[in-house]
């Protein structure tokens, strides 16, 4: 009944901003009829440089240019946005005359899109935008251009949510921009555009999936957040919410379909299921939010000096965003399972484990098959194997608290110590 808490203090509204999605196998050929149907006569394509030179991008464009939609392409695309880069895409594309964007590609190149026309719709300082405490969290005064967004990860939720997350470069961490505007006009979800994706893209990526399918499901209640003294300071993650609450069966879904889909990238039903569920979780999480295991991963991708990951060939140190949530996230779930009881057994049963016996047993077996599906997946389970060492400890908690939007959503409060002593576990 927590859902059903009402007083003065804490707020008692929580908004779902619902995208218009489309989904199917070869869906993504439609991006024509849909970008005419938004009034979109000159579109940027947002793609990265390798996508853009393949058969889909290809289609994608001739779908845009046979419905008399003019085409530029964008493809400076990071595999994780970093601020300065964001900063010099706009500086290459303000003086186009575009009234519309296409983003076809993974989480990465939906959020570069989505901030490419964040500034190119209002100009200003990127850090204006940036949620607090890392910059201003300045909301813009109205929609943005029209969006179109195809993933080609099963992963991210990205086309369905009001968040971009960015790597801010001089302070070594990862945060975001979040408001109501942000959430692409279309998601066209085709799981055939999924089929390349190589085996450890394909675990990062469905990862991120369980990861925003138990964190948006387990945070606090969206009744226990201080009350607001106007709509426009309600955050875009509002803790859980019964509607949250309907996509607990993604969780079972890439405890099914995950190694299949990672084994064998041609099984079109876990494909089908995995892009599904990222939807949904998409869903989920954008209105919800996520909390510890996504604080954490912010200064494990930011911080990181020397891990290459395989099927990443892109010449830098990178920890992939759901690699980056994975390794904390079974550390953190074990943690915290018995401060949100009732919602990590139903994860617990979600994932096929039995959810009897005291809480700490449940975030025991639910640690255990996190550790066994990284093994199964060749992920790393802890920061020591990607290069990680105790004297990293302060900056990884300091990164961590910086996260506070997250935090909040936690099940439990968390305190520096807190995630000391989750981070010392996984050194």
């Amino acid at each position: 009944m927590a859902y059903l808490a009402y007083s003065e203090v804490t707020d008692s509204v929580f908004v779902l901003n619902l995208p218009y999605i489309k989904f199917g196998m070869g869906a993504s050929k439609e991006v024509g009829y849909e970008a005419r149907r938004l009034g979109i006569t000159s579109a940027l394509l947002v793609v990265g440089k390798r996508l853009a030179e393949t058969k889909l991008a290809e289609q994608v464009r001739s779908s845009l240019e046979s419905q008399g939609i003019k085409v530029e392409v964008f493809t400076d695309v990071h595999i994780e946005p970093e601020d300065e880069a964001i900063v010099e895409g706009y500086r290459k594309i303000k003086d186009l005359r575009v009234d519309g964007f296409v983003a076809l590609g993974g989480g990465s190149t939906i959020d570069t899109a989505k901030l490419l026309n964040l500034l190119y719709t209002y100009p200003a300082d990127l850090m204006e935008y940036v949620n607090r405490p890392i910059g201003k969290g300045a909301s813009p005064p109205g929609p943005l251009k029209p969006m179109i967004a195809i993933p080609t990860t099963a992963g991210t939720g990205a086309e369905n949510t009001n968040v971009a997350v960015l790597d801010i470069k001089r302070l070594h961490v990862k945060t975001g921009v979040s408001n109501q505007y942000l959430r692409p006009s279309v998601a066209i979800v085709d799981p055939l555009t999924t089929v390349t994706m190589p085996p450890m893209v394909t675990a990062s990526t469905g990862l991120d999936v369980l990861n925003h399918a138990i964190e948006s499901m387990t945070a606090h209640p969206y009744t226990a957040r201080p009350a607001v003294s106007s709509p426009a300071e309600r955050p875009v993650y509002a803790g859980s919410t019964p509607i949250g609450d309907l996509f607990a069966p993604v969780i079972g879904w890439v405890a099914k379909y995950i190694r299949r889909a990672y084994a064998d990238p041609y099984d079109l039903e876990a494909r089908y299921y995995l892009h599904l569920g990222a939807g949904l979780a998409g869903l989920g999480f954008g209105h919800a939010g996520v909390h510890v295991p996504h604080a954490m991963a912010y200064p494990i991708a930011g911080l990181v000096r020397e891990w290459h990951p395989p099927d990443y060939d892109f010449g830098y140190p990178i920890v992939p965003h759901g690699i980056s949530t994975a390794i904390p996230a079974a550390y953190a779930f074990r943690y915290l399972a018995p401060y949100n009881d009732e919602k990590f057994r139903l994860v617990a049963r979600q994932l096929g484990l039995d959810d009897s016996g005291a809480p700490r047993q449940v975030g025991e077996r639910i640690f255990d098959f996190y550790m066994k599906l990284l093994e199964d997946l060749h992920v790393p389970t802890n920061l020591r194997e990607i290069g990680f060492t105790r004297s990293d400890l302060d900056a990884l908690v300091e990164g961590a608290w910086a996260q506070q939007r997250l935090l909040v959503l936690s099940p439990k409060t968390i305190s520096k110590e807190d995630l000391r002593a989750l981070f010392t576990e996984m050194l």
